[in-house]
């Protein structure tokens, strides 16, 4: 397989794996927003994730993974996260290019194809509270739960730091 094809979740588990990052994922039919996934909370716990792939006019890609009933201020978020300028949302071609995900999949997990480093990421305060994160594991029809701390761990073995930063109203 080349670096130029998306990995699957497959390849994604054993990444896992191999750091010895205990995981476990819940395969359901996609779901496209957070009330489709609402209806999976009683069968999977821990904090549920919302992803925003979003740049700046310097085209810096920042994913914003939070709380799923959070909210971010597009307008403001910047100065939060040290982007140049006001965010807007990322083009599809820059998610699949970058992360390996089309829209509605878009995940912190994601960190996984962006071999390039082309992306930082942002996890919010506020969900880093949770033991348990949730996020799709490179696709819309399945949730994957991971330490948060494993989450952490996760990212940097793919060569991202991940800012921790108060993102939501």
């Amino acid at each position: 397989m080349t670096d130029s094809l998306p990995k699957t979740p497959s390849d994604l588990f054993q990444f896992l794996d191999s750091l010895n990052i205990q995981h476990s994922t819940k395969n359901h039919p996609p779901v496209f927003t957070v009330s489709e996934s609402e209806s999976l909370r009683d069968e999977i716990p821990g904090g549920h994730t919302k992803n925003l792939f979003v740049k700046d006019k310097k085209d810096q890609y920042f994913v914003l993974t939070v709380e799923e009933r959070a909210t971010v201020d597009l307008k403001t978020v910047h100065k939060v996260i040290g982007a140049s300028s006001r965010v807007s949302f990322g083009r599809p071609e820059k998610l699949m290019e970058y992360l390996g995900v089309v829209p509605g999949s878009v995940t912190v997990f994601g960190a996984f194809n962006d071999t390039g480093n082309n992306v930082t990421f942002v996890l919010d305060e506020d969900l880093m509270k949770h033991d348990i994160i949730n996020g799709h594991p490179l696709s819309n029809d399945a949730t994957t739960s991971i330490g948060r701390d494993d989450l952490i761990r996760f990212l940097e073995a793919t060569g991202h730091r991940p800012l921790v930063l108060k993102v939501t109203d």
